[in-house]
């Protein structure tokens, strides 16, 4: 039982670090030559789903470390 629940840990933290690697940085080019990024900006289609996917992987994972140790 508790290496099934390890093993589950180890894919939902495998998904949930390629998710960061693949959510785009909002500063941009811009910030690096001095340029004032301080404008409001909405999250859409990808973004958002990527955004709402890291947020879901990261409760799936607590939830799972938390199963793990109280499991033996």
């Amino acid at each position: 039982m508790k290496a099934t629940i390890n093993l589950f840990q180890i894919i939902v933290a495998v998904i949930l670090i390629l998710v960061i690697i693949i959510q785009q940085k909002g500063s941009g080019l811009g910030s690096t030559f001095g340029q004032d990024m301080s404008f409001y900006r909405t999250k859409r289609g990808a973004e958002k789903m990527l955004f709402y996917a890291t947020i879901g992987l990261s409760i799936i994972f607590v939830l799972l470390s938390i199963i793990g140790l109280v499991v033996k």
